[in-house]
């Protein structure tokens, strides 16, 4: 039979903490709302034609939120050009200066990212509340393990989960004494242990929307197997509503690696999966190379869609049967292409690639066309 992505397995399911729900811009966080992927830019934020290619880059990738920072007047004059013109919402990212928040807000900002308890004088924290509140911004409570409050590092002795959710909770009071309720909070930390006990510990301690991550996760290969490790274990255990991958890489890796970690979760499904065999002796033809090359060729199909690449028939079978399109090797210069479960022709080897793309592409237009009709009749 074809794959069936709506059948419900029990071992699969995950259950969601029950977070409530606020707004970033156009994109719902929290409640039953998607899990959504964010990055950051990486630019000068003064320089709004750069900034607003690499948003350009990460919209295209699938970002669902886009955090840019705002250190300075500069930043927050180019912040009004990049706000209007980006498709997606943006955050402004503010550490110290209340003015900076109140100019963001004013700029087009959907949510601002900051602790409430380093703007300053009470009188500080109400104007930017108020300036959120006018401007219909909500606001990400982020609490880093290395920028904890001196007085925390001094009654705790060290960075620890204890720690930094008496942080989180302290600027969330803040928040709501001032009858804000639209934030979302992070607790990150370098160490998933770290990151993820002090998840776990916040989670239970209040209902807003948590924003996950593992920060400075490192490089590419490194970053990517830490934030999966940390990330995937609480979004195993339902905890999450938004998430960044911090890699030191190109911020459209955060967003590919995101989507790839929700994916293998089954909580979030864009483009393409290509499930593939690591090869060995017995394979029909060479499996990495054209899992790399099929990789690359599908990349601009956002469609969810499934597709199996086996070397040979100890596996390929079985693995075409849960899968939208499968190919698998069996020798000769040919193998079989395997349409909803089903064998449906030979392919040779050769021309395998370019045929894969083709039906591919064909199958996620029908998938989309279905989709838009279905819309249009809800309407």
């Amino acid at each position: 039979m074809a794959a069936d992505h709506t059948h419900v397995r029990p071992w699969r399911m995950i259950e969601r903490r029950k977070s409530r729900k606020i707004r970033v811009g156009s994109v719902e966080v929290g409640g039953d709302a998607p899990i959504s992927v964010q990055s950051m830019t990486n630019t000068l934020t003064s320089d709004a034609a750069a900034t607003l290619a690499q948003i350009r880059q990460l919209e295209e990738a699938g970002a669902d939120i886009v955090r840019v920072s705002c250190p300075d007047v500069e930043s927050t004059e180019a912040f009004k050009i990049i706000a209007r013109e980006a498709k997606v919402p943006l955050v402004a990212d503010i550490h110290f200066h209340y003015k900076r928040g109140i100019e963001a807000a004013k700029a087009g900002a959907a949510c601002l990212r900051i602790n409430p308890g380093n703007i300053g004088s009470p009188d500080r924290v109400r104007d930017v509340v108020n300036a959120a509140k006018d401007h219909g911004c909500s606001i990400r409570i982020g609490v880093n393990a290395g920028s904890l409050e001196r007085e925390l590092l001094e009654r705790y002795g060290e960075p620890c989960p204890e720690a930094m959710v008496e942080s989180a909770l302290n600027h969330a009071r803040i928040l709501q004494d001032h009858d804000f309720h639209e934030f979302k909070i992070s607790v990150k930390a370098s160490d998933p242990f770290l990151t993820v006990a002090a998840y776990q510990q916040l989670a239970e301690a209040i209902d807003c929307p948590l924003h996950l991550g593992v920060t400075e996760a490192g490089a590419l290969r490194t970053g990517t197997v830490k934030s999966a490790i940390g990330m995937g274990s609480m979004l195993w255990a339902g905890i999450g509503d938004t998430i960044r991958v911090s890699l030191a890489a190109d911020p459209v890796e955060e967003i590919k690696v995101g989507f790839d970690i929700l994916k293998s979760l089954g909580l979030r499904h864009r483009g393409v999966n290509i499930i593939a065999c690591p090869s060995c002796a017995r394979q029909g033809f060479n499996v990495i190379k054209t899992v790399e090359t099929l990789e690359e060729r599908l990349a601009h199909i956002s469609t969810p869609m499934s597709l199996s690449i086996i070397g040979c028939v100890v596996n390929g079978p079985g693995e075409a049967l849960m899968t939208d399109i499968g190919f698998t090797g069996g020798g000769a210069g040919a193998g079989m292409v395997y349409m909803a479960g089903k064998p449906d022709h030979k392919q040779s080897n050769e021309g395998m690639i370019d045929h894969i793309v083709e039906l591919v592409e064909k199958k996620a237009a029908e998938l989309q066309a279905a989709k838009d009709a279905k819309a249009i009749a809800a309407e």
